[in-house]
């Protein structure tokens, strides 16, 4: 994912969250707000596990983002914020229910 379509100031990510436009499952709650360019935060909370494991699911997510940016709509913001039942998944697993996510956003 580029340096570009990253969040990281706290205001926008508070932002977007407080517009309350949602779509969550047991995995994830992502947040999303139209904007012009499409941006990503990506949050994962202490419970996940170590800071080892809660970077490798990160970067699992940014992968994700970045071979799958054709299938996410263009013009907004999201911010994903990783639930604590996702630390068991598998690869193929956690794209399959974020990807699930990402098209509810669209429709």
């Amino acid at each position: 994912m580029n340096k570009e379509n990253i969040i990281k100031d706290s205001k926008t990510f508070s932002e977007i969250i407080s517009k309350k436009k949602s779509v969550k499952n047991i995995y994830f709650s992502i947040y999303y707000q139209k904007t012009e360019k499409t941006l990503f935060g990506i949050t994962v909370p202490k419970k996940i596990g170590k800071a080892y494991q809660r970077n490798k699911i990160k970067r699992q997510l940014k992968n994700i983002i970045m071979t799958n940016k054709f299938n996410i709509q263009k013009g907004n913001s999201y911010v994903i914020i990783i639930k604590e039942a996702a630390k068991n998944l598998e690869y193929n697993s956690l794209k399959e229910e974020l990807l699930q996510l990402i098209k509810k956003v669209r429709n």
